[in-house]
């Protein structure tokens, strides 16, 4: 049976060999397109389509499960404080606020206080974590000259 780890801001999935085999098992009934899934309802048996967003997240857990990963379910509130931002994007907060200054990264004020939307954000340190693979790919071939 699987396991719930839960800490103050997510819990952990760790799945056991039988969760791995029934993930692995519906796996081979999805098409490799996307997957659709439908909810039945507990009292009356009735069946709702789950949407195609949900469903693409169900989908990635279930493969998560299936190779034996654990699968950790956070949430984020929509908008972040600059303290925050700078926490997820692994800089400072004057790094942070230059960065905002210079308009690389949208933000807005609530009253005095500067907020950045958190889809701002996670896309921010995804482009920064695609410049340092680049910057890394491109030492790594320069050594091999």
């Amino acid at each position: 049976m699987s396991t719930v780890v839960a800490t103050a801001d997510r819990d952990v999935l760790l799945a056991d060999e039988r969760d791995q085999q029934q993930a692995r098992a519906l796996m081979s009934l999805l098409s490799p397109g996307g997957a659709r899934f439908t909810a039945v309802s507990d009292g009356q048996g009735a069946e709702v389509p789950v949407p195609d967003e949900l469903s693409a997240i169900i989908a990635q857990v279930v493969r998560a499960v299936a190779r034996g990963h654990a699968v950790t379910v956070s949430a984020m509130p929509e908008e972040l404080t600059t303290t925050a931002a700078a926490k997820l994007l692994g800089i400072s907060r004057p790094t942070l606020m230059r960065k905002i200054n210079a308009g690389e990264i949208p933000s807005h004020k609530v009253g005095t206080h500067t907020r950045l939307r958190t889809v701002d954000v996670l896309r921010e340190r995804d482009a920064r974590r695609r410049r340092q693979l680049a910057a890394f790919n491109e030492l790594r071939d320069l050594e091999d000259d």
